[in-house]
């Protein structure tokens, strides 16, 4: 074994803590960019987005509530316009049906007394 020079040995002992540090960093890195860690900060962050977009939207209802009431109710219709089109149809239908019944009604009294005085 050769004896180092106090340069050689100051130079080991200087790789020696630069590797050390080196692995620290590649641990804390690879605790960091854990799925687990990743899937947890993904959640806490959507968690967080999610409150400020909800405290934005309370916000803004208080400002203009004759707005979002509007919003909401268009919303509404455009979500149930299938069977509130089938209900129309089917008013629609049924004032038809009472019209020509009435017309029936009218035609056949005036039938009727045609008739009658014939």
């Amino acid at each position: 074994m050769s004896a180092d020079t106090p340069q050689v040995a100051a130079a080991r002992i200087k790789a020696q803590k630069a590797r050390a540090e080196l692995m620290d960093t590649a641990r804390e890195l690879q605790e960091r960019l854990s799925p687990g860690v990743l899937a947890h900060n993904a959640w806490e962050g959507a968690k967080t987005k999610g409150a400020d977009l909800a405290e934005d939207a309370v916000d803004a209802v208080r400002r203009r509530p004759a707005i979002a009431s509007g919003i909401v109710a268009a919303i509404a219709l455009f979500l149930a316009r299938e069977p509130l089109m089938d209900a129309g149809k089917k008013l629609t239908r049924g004032a038809k049906t009472k019209r020509k019944a009435k017309k029936t009604a009218k035609a056949t009294n005036k039938q009727m007394k045609t008739e009658t005085t014939a």
